[in-house]
């Protein structure tokens, strides 16, 4: 079984204030590939960790980003009414409570939530076909 790493560590970026809050670097692991991420600090963000770890599918959506069903929907209290995708953020699709990382960039809509974005370049998950994963808080 393919495996999804999620690590949780704190780093120091930027908000749109100016400000500096802390985020969460995580590392995401599947079969023998890793990438890094980086996820933001927000409430939505929060409750997406305390879900971890999570063994989920992720599968192909409409050739721009793979998507995966989550055990729950995640609290979106707050949160903007839409967000813009690129290529390589983590997002959610709020209405469907689903968890969906872009390969491509999406127009702004209504619905999506940016939980973070990979460090890096993401190619080895643009693959044909469903595979599992494994999200888990490193230790």
């Amino acid at each position: 079984m393919a495996a999804l790493t999620i690590s949780l560590a704190p780093a120091a970026e930027a908000t749109d204030q100016g400000k500096e809050a802390a985020m969460t670097e995580i590392r995401v692991i599947f079969g023998e590939k890793t990438l890094t991420a980086t996820l933001d600090t927000t409430p939505v963000t929060q409750d997406f960790a305390a879900l971890l770890p999570l063994d989920l599918t992720l599968s192909d959506y409409h050739g721009i980003e793979k998507v995966a069903d989550m055990p729950r929907k995640l609290d979106t209290s707050g949160v903007p009414d839409s967000y813009e995708p690129k290529a390589g953020d983590i997002t959610l699709y709020a209405p469907w409570g689903n968890l969906a990382i872009f390969y491509k960039p999406f127009q702004r809509s209504r619905g999506h939530v940016r939980l973070g974005a990979f460090d890096g370049p993401i190619d080895m998950l643009v693959r044909n076909g469903d595979f599992p994963v494994r999200i888990e808080v490193a230790d």
